[in-house]
């Protein structure tokens, strides 16, 4: 199994991460397929051959999601996608 492990910094209210991480969660449903829902503070998603959770704290955002044999190939992708909308999120709330 492939692991995407990734954390970024920030410094939003509680409020507009928990929005930043809804936004991440849309992007990965309708670029990859992906089902999410909320358990309080922590997303979970998933879908054949991938899954994870995306983690809101006070000042961190964590992602980590693991990848089956047929997502494998996409990990770069994936984990670029990620990364982008991750800093594009966090630099529009600053």
């Amino acid at each position: 199994m492939s692991v995407i492990d990734i954390t970024r910094h920030h410094t939003l209210d509680h409020g507009d991460a928990i929005a930043t991480a809804e936004d991440l969660a849309k992007s990965l449903s309708e670029r990859f397929d992906v089902a999410y829902s909320w358990n309080g503070d922590t997303l979970t998603f998933k879908r054949s051959g991938a899954k994870g959770k995306l983690t809101v704290e006070p000042t961190l955002i964590h992602v980590k999601m693991e990848l089956g044999l047929l997502f494998r190939p996409f990990k770069g992708r994936i984990e670029q996608e990620i990364h982008s909308h991750l800093d594009g999120l966090l630099e529009e709330g600053k």
